[in-house]
């Protein structure tokens, strides 16, 4: 019988990036993914193509649901006069650096289930769909980053969102381009942030 060690477990990754290994480092053995993984301001202008684009939304297709309901929607943005219907609920400070993304997601959820009873669940799913988003989006070579700082009831009468979906973030979702190209405020952030230890999150039992 082979016995495996948990690091041979997570198989191939890719080469950890030195700007990650300069600023993270995992508790446990993780796949390479997940710490190469973090999220750019800068973005090239590159065009992100339908196919590519379309891959990435796939991924957050197969995201795990509650009964299956799927409560995930995604709003896109990716010609002009999409992005400038975003430019106009995205908050100032943002637009410095998202007005260079190629493309603008807006994530909701369905808040109801089929029988037109809440459904509790529909923010915790799609979460999960923004993951798959950001770990897909890094597979194909881009960069992702989530946006909380928007007028949401702008964006609702801007995007015409009926009631019954609730606004979560803005994405914007691009090729990583050079710290130099943001402002300098935004340069000094560029980089992939740490987490506090994973034993600091851990609760044995109960509190």
């Amino acid at each position: 019988m082979i016995t495996m060690t948990v690091s041979t477990q997570i198989g191939y990754q890719e080469a950890i990036s030195p700007e990650v290994e300069a600023n993270r480092k995992a508790d446990y053995p993780v796949h390479s993914l997940f710490l190469n993984r973090w999220s750019s301001r800068a973005f090239e202008e590159k065009e992100v193509t339908q196919e590519t684009l379309h891959t990435v939304l796939e991924a957050a297709r197969w995201a795990p649901s509650s009964s299956n309901l799927q409560p995930w929607r995604f709003v896109v943005a990716h010609t002009e006069e999409q992005k400038q219907k975003f430019q106009a609920f995205i908050k100032p400070n943002n637009r410095l650096w998202t007005d260079h993304a190629p493309v603008l997601l807006l994530l909701l959820s369905h808040k109801l289930r089929q029988d037109g009873e809440p459904n509790g669940a529909h923010a915790f799913d799609t979460g999960a769909a923004w993951a798959s988003i950001a770990f897909q989006a890094h597979l194909l070579g881009l960069a992702t980053r989530a946006v909380g700082g928007y007028d949401r009831e702008k964006a609702r009468e801007v995007l015409q969102v009926p009631a019954e979906y609730e606004l979560h973030a803005v994405i914007a979702l691009g090729y990583r381009g050079a710290r130099e190209t943001l402002v300098e405020e935004f340069q000094q952030r560029e980089l992939p942030n740490g987490r506090r230890a994973l034993n600091e999150s851990i609760i044995e039992g109960s509190f």
